[in-house]
């Protein structure tokens, strides 16, 4: 009987209800924290979600704002060179007056072009007696001046343009530079 007594204890622990819920407390512990791991990777993946699609949001509203700034650019580029003509023969009629009436046409048109530039954000760059900057101005000469600084803009040959703040064209300048000694 002793080894039927052992059997029934045997089989008896492993029906033991106290052993049983103490591993089945662990399961649901470990269930539990799986559950939160999840949870927070999902939390996570959602908010890298989010903020990647306001970076998308702001890099698009950026590039339809600069697309609606510089759509014009190509036109723009095409409209300088009519200006630079319409200021020559102006300054060519001024200095032969032939004809007044054409000279006041031409004044009139270059007045008007320079108004649809300010409406379109496009500047006259006319740096006459300012420092040389090579990001706006190209040196075509550079000439002795005791009469200016050096790296100063003593003439201007060609102005230049910029559309909203971007250069369409350098302004072509002749900049000063330090006499030399005898």
């Amino acid at each position: 009987m002793n080894e039927a007594n052992q059997r029934v204890g045997e089989t008896a622990g492993q029906i033991d209800p106290a052993a049983n819920a103490a591993a089945s407390g662990e399961a649901a512990a470990d269930a539990v924290a799986a559950a939160e791991a999840r949870a927070l990777e999902s939390r996570n993946n959602y908010l890298r979600a989010v903020a990647e699609m306001e970076n998308f949001r702001k890099r698009t509203d950026r590039e339809i704002e600069n697309a609606r700034k510089f759509a014009i650019e190509r036109f723009a580029q095409e409209l300088v060179p009519v200006s630079d003509a319409l200021e020559a023969g102006i300054e060519a009629g001024t200095a032969n007056p032939g004809g007044p009436a054409l000279l006041e046409g031409a004044q009139a048109t270059l007045r008007e072009l320079h108004r649809a530039f300010d409406k379109a954000g496009i500047k006259i760059i006319d740096p006459a007696g300012q420092p040389f900057d090579p990001a706006w101005h190209e040196a075509m000469v550079a000439q002795e001046s005791t009469e200016h600084p050096a790296n100063t803009v003593v003439a201007v040959i060609q102005k230049g343009y910029s559309l909203n703040g971007r250069l369409l064209r350098p302004a072509r300048v002749v900049v000063s530079k330090a006499a030399a000694a005898n």
